[in-house]
């Protein structure tokens, strides 16, 4: 995602993540209250501040409220996954509409609510359906594609724009970049990264993240040695239990995430599934879990991935940030 600002508006090129030799989309910004300048490139014409907009994932609503925008939100799709009180209440208030499933959203309603632009996550060799033929700019958030953590953040500045808070959006930016930049120079000496392993096992594969994915950086920022990460390229790969066993059974640290009322015990992750507890991690009691029932972890990282820098450093290096307290992992209970 590049940004040039021009006299007359402002583009932004938002490159195809699947093939990054491609444009996946142009961009133009133009003040509502100034005429189409003559001469712009071929794009997508957004006029801005934008007053209203349709958002389909808690991710991009999250952000939105971070920037102050929850009142430009006129509708959301599959309200059931946004956390925000805040939006819940303007949902229960009639302020946002609940648009249906992101794979379907009722257009009728969208245009009833006078959309003016919608921000969803594209997705490889598909569609957005009859909304492409409402004639309401689509901005696609490839924003989740982005491999390195401070990428995805930046992300931010575009969506500011979107808003007029070009400012508020740099400030925002600067902020998580100089806290992330600052915790990754904590970790450059370290002498030992110890051995981690994320997630667990979902149906009969275990989805490992890619070497050059968001979280491998991440690992790698904290001052820890992924074991995973020889799996080329950013997506998560399927792997059998067996596999990731073999591989990871000595692992010093497994990192969990869940969703559930209260936060899982070591007993409770055996009973989902009996050989966790042959992991070495389990043995040593050096299991962290994530509910993400009870913390806004999918709704803050992708703006602040500081926040998740340093739990991570925390659990790797507790030396180096004495008397903090986790955001998000704690270690499991018996």
């Amino acid at each position: 995602m590049t940004i040039r600002y021009n006299a007359d508006y402002t583009a932004v090129d938002v490159r195809d993540p699947w093939d990054t030799t491609k444009l996946l989309q142009r961009y133009l910004l133009v003040e509502r209250a100034k005429p189409l300048p003559d001469g712009m490139p071929k794009g997508t014409v957004i006029r801005v501040p934008v007053r209203k907009i349709v958002v389909y994932t808690s991710v991009h609503a999250a952000i939105l409220e971070q920037l102050g925008e929850v009142g430009s939100i006129v509708g959301v799709c599959e309200p059931r996954y946004m956390e925000s009180p805040v939006i819940q209440t303007a949902l229960k208030a009639g302020h946002i509409a609940d648009l249906g499933e992101a794979t379907a959203p009722n257009v009728e309603r969208m245009l009833e609510v006078g959309a003016e632009a919608i921000i969803a996550s594209p997705f490889q060799n598909s569609s957005f359906g009859p909304v492409e033929k409402l004639g309401i700019p689509i901005v696609q958030g490839a924003d989740y594609m982005e491999s390195l953590p401070l990428g995805r953040t930046e992300w931010v500045k575009f969506y500011g724009l979107l808003f007029g808070k070009k400012a508020m959006a740099d400030s925002v930016f600067h902020s998580a970049e100089q806290a992330y930049l600052n915790l990754k120079a904590l970790t450059a000496t370290v002498q030992v990264r110890p051995t981690v392993l994320p997630e667990k096992k979902y149906g009969s594969s275990w989805y490992m993240p890619g070497g050059n994915s968001y979280m491998a950086h991440l690992f790698e920022d904290a001052g820890a040695h992924y074991l995973f990460r020889d799996i080329p390229g950013e997506a998560s790969q399927p792997l059998s239990f067996e596999t990731v066993f073999e591989k990871a059974i000595h692992a010093d640290y497994w990192l969990v995430k869940y969703n559930q009322e209260t936060d899982m015990t070591y007993r409770e992750l055996r009973q989902e599934y009996a050989p966790y507890a042959n992991f070495d991690a389990y043995q040593n009691k050096k299991v962290y879990g994530c509910n993400t029932g009870r913390v806004p972890f999918y709704e803050e990282f992708p703006l602040r991935p500081d926040y998740l820098l340093k739990d991570l450093v925390w659990i790797f290096h507790p030396e180096l940030l004495p008397g903090y307290t986790p955001r998000y992992y704690h270690p499991l209970e018996d």
